[in-house]
C-alpha cells in the first residue's frame, strides 16, 4: 500500500521577546529553559541535555544511552548569540536552523528568534511548531525576571 502526505519544504518562525532582565541573566535562562528546566507547552517535563559549546549536542535524553538528538550548536558567543542546527523533533529529512541574538535594550534584553526549517515536514507540525516556541520563550522570560 503507497501512503501520499502532504509535506511544505520552508517554514520560518521569527519572534522578539523583550526581556526585564540583563543579557547574561538572560542567555542562563534560555540555557536552563532549553535544557534542564525544558518541557511541553502543558508542563510536562521534557528531559533535555544542552552542551552550551560549539559542536555540542542538544538532545532529548531518555536514559540508558537511549534519547533523540534535536541538534548541534553551531554558533555560541555568550551572552548575545546561540544558534543551532538539526532535526529538532522532526523524524523526517527536514533540517532546521534555530538562531537566538540577544541585545541590550531599556530596560533589559531583546530575544531575536528565527526558526527556519527546511525540507520536508508534515503540514499537521506547522501550527504546533509556533506553540512550542512561545511556551519556552515565556519561561525563559519569567526566569529571567525571577532572579
Amino acid at each position: 500500500m503507497t501512503t501520499a502526505a502532504t509535506m511544505n519544504e520552508t517554514f520560518t518562525i521569527m519572534e522578539e521577546i523583550r526581556v526585564r532582565a540583563s543579557l547574561e541573566k538572560t542567555f542562563g535562562s534560555l540555557l536552563a529553559e532549553m535544557g534542564p528546566r525544558n518541557q511541553t507547552p502543558d508542563g510536562t517535563p521534557l528531559p533535555m541535555v544542552i552542551e552550551a559549546r560549539v559542536g555540542g549536542r542538544w538532545f532529548r535524553d531518555l536514559g540508558g544511552d537511549n534519547g533523540h538528538l534535536w541538534g548541534l550548536v553551531q554558533s555560541i558567543k555568550r551572552p548575545t548569540l546561540l544558534e543551532i542546527w538539526g532535526p529538532l523533533f522532526i523524524s523526517t529529512a527536514a533540517t532546521s536552523n534555530l538562531m537566538y541574538r540577544l541585545s541590550e535594550a531599556d530596560g533589559g534584553t531583546v530575544i531575536t528568534f528565527t526558526h527556519t526549517l527546511v525540507g520536508p515536514f508534515p503540514e499537521d507540525h506547522r501550527p504546533k511548531l509556533a506553540s512550542g516556541w512561545a511556551a519556552l520563550h515565556a519561561r525563559v522570560r519569567a526566569a529571567a525576571e525571577a532572579q
